[in-house]
């Protein structure tokens, strides 16, 4: 019988149990977090059946870590330490260069594969899980050549029964690029609650006006600000990158309306208005 352990059991751990309790029914799930709330309310609901400890990974088929990256990069060493010879150790986190440099010289690299579901809601906590959530998503996995064949093996064979679309990618290009598609929105997204937030001292307004645009854009900054800290502290130096190049495009906008260049306004929305053809297949 499979042995599955997730550590940190929130949204993106608590899911996938979910989904991989769905296509493993036989499996066994145990539960480890920092929060012991966490595990005991993961086991009331039903998407782990026991808590663990870190001791108990030498009897592991499967874990997952699904912590924050900061915490990832400190905790996968000593998941490593734990494991047993036919362990697959997977990781969740939204950066990958960091997490695969900190483990690059371990002894049971091999039993590691570094993988980002792109896949999420705004949500956090055991409560937050759904069954589903990977369905049809895709899984970036990272320096995939350095995991062992078998273990590569079983753990495509699980993303493939969860539904989800695989593709590899370097981590430092990963890294690079899910600045300017995740980290940015996100950015923008708490930026643009804030900027709100402070110039409406009536909240009451807010809601009485915000339409469904607004309730969209600003989805995001409901999301896990310890989470969020953490990855723009990994990611810092692309997610800067990005920022510099956001900023001047909202500068380059503001002066075509200072300038009263209104075909300058139309002609730099028009050029970006073929986004929709770009997202059709993922909306």
């Amino acid at each position: 019988m499979e042995r599955i352990y997730i550590i940190g059991i929130g949204l993106i751990g608590g899911s996938f149990a979910r989904d991989a309790r769905k296509a493993l029914p036989e499996a066994q799930f145990f539960g480890i977090d920092a929060n012991p709330d966490h595990v005991a309310k993961a086991i009331e609901l039903g998407i782990v059946d026991a808590a663990a400890t870190l001791d108990e990974l030498k009897e592991a088929d499967l874990v997952v870590l699904s912590v924050p990256v900061d915490t990832a990069l400190n905790v996968l060493p000593e998941v490593l330490d734990h494991i047993g010879d036919h362990t697959l150790v997977i990781d969740m986190g939204s950066t990958k260069a960091g997490i695969c440099k900190v483990v690059d010289e371990h002894p049971k690299r091999r039993h590691f594969m570094a993988c980002h579901p792109i896949a999420g809601t705004e949500f956090s906590g055991p409560t937050a899980a759904i069954e589903g959530l990977f369905k049809g998503k895709t899984n970036i996995i990272c320096e995939v050549e350095k995991t062992a064949f078998k273990l590569q093996e079983k753990g495509l064979a699980l993303f493939n029964n969860i539904g989800m679309r695989i593709r590899y990618m370097n981590a430092v290009a990963h890294d690079k690029h899910i600045a300017y598609v995740s980290h940015l929105s996100h950015i923008s997204s708490f930026m643009l609650g804030k900027t709100v937030i402070e110039k409406e001292e009536n909240e009451r307004d807010i809601f009485d006006m915000a339409g469904s645009g607004f309730a969209s854009t600003v989805r995001l900054a409901k999301s896990n600000p310890e989470t969020w800290t953490a990855i723009f502290k990994d990611n810092e130096e692309n997610v800067l990158e990005t920022l510099d190049e956001y900023i001047a495009n909202l500068e380059a906008f503001k002066h075509l309306l200072e300038t009263k260049n209104y075909q300058g306004v139309h002609d730099a929305m028009q050029s970006t208005n073929h986004i929709k053809q770009i997202l059709k297949g993922i909306e």
